[in-house]
């Protein structure tokens, strides 16, 4: 399993288990607990691996996707900078931007690029439609990967980076940091579904851990639910950058593993649910 931080009310020491209650509880009837249930929440169909890795443990999963994508202001101009060339380096950051670049790089004509990714969802995006990256980060960050990646000898030492319109701007300025000049095109934004089904919903709630794989999910589930519930909310994130949104809609029991990743993503609920499941042992 790789290594997890458990962040609390945005610290950063290491993990913290749930304090012990010494209270003994009054000798009841007790009855078999019921099976975990985990809510996913990316954007429909693209919940598939997690939940898929998360049902070979016997843990029960419910999709309630909370955003979705649409077309960025720089999407049209891509096709043409594509054809244009004289990029190193087109940088790719989600399978989402893969999508938005290969819808791009059909309509330019298919030109010769070199793709740089930043992990392997993200390039198994990619090579699912015929273009095998370069390079791939050794972790899923922008800072890494702007950080690792090589300048071509005798090349423009310029990347191309079709990006989300809420992109941060880590990889941009690891990138420049590193030697490079970067021409950032917003291609896609991302945005917060304004409703869903309040059964579906109502059962979100009573779920043992939500699942983030963007901070654009975990405003979306703070505007749906309200602040104090979110609050109470057990999240397990894909990664740092949306355990950090988590953390600043004051959220205190945020579980993310050290490198993003669906394997990571499935170990890191599993060790959610048994600290949980420890927790209620020790009442």
């Amino acid at each position: 399993m790789q290594s997890l931080e458990l962040r609390c009310g945005g610290g950063s020491g290491p993990a913290q288990r749930p304090q012990r209650h010494t209270r003994r509880a009054p000798a009841v009837a007790v009855r078999a607990a019921a099976a975990p249930l985990v809510v996913a929440t990316r954007e429909q169909g693209k919940n598939g691996k997690l939940i898929s890795g998360l049902q070979k443990h016997g843990i029960s999963c419910i999709e309630l996707p909370l955003i979705e994508h649409a077309p960025g202001p720089d999407r049209d101009r891509l096709p043409e900078l594509l054809q244009q060339g004289g990029y190193d380096w087109v940088a790719v950051t989600s399978p989402e931007a893969a999508a938005v670049l290969l819808e791009g790089w059909e309509k330019a004509g298919r030109p010769q690029i070199r793709v740089a990714v930043v992990g392997g969802g993200t390039r198994d995006a990619l090579v699912a439609a015929g273009v095998e990256p370069a390079f791939t980060a050794s972790k899923a960050y922008g800072k890494i990967m702007g950080a690792e990646l090589p300048h071509v000898p005798g090349g423009t030492d310029v990347v191309l980076y079709p990006a989300s319109a809420r992109a941060s701007g880590d990889l941009q300025q690891s990138l420049e940091a590193s030697g490079f000049s970067v021409n950032c095109v917003r291609t896609y934004d991302t945005v917060g579904v304004t409703g869903v089904d309040p059964a579906l919903l109502a059962r979100a709630l009573e779920a043992d851990v939500v699942t983030f794989g963007s901070p654009s999910a975990v405003k979306a589930w703070v505007a749906l639910v309200g602040a104090e519930a979110a609050r109470g909310t057990v999240s397990v994130c894909i990664g740092a950058t949306s355990a950090r949104a988590c953390e600043a809609a004051g959220m205190t029991r945020v579980l993310f593993p050290d490198s993003p990743g669906i394997e990571g993503w499935v170990d890191t609920v599993r060790e959610a649910l048994a600290q949980q499941q420890g927790a209620a042992a020790r009442r």
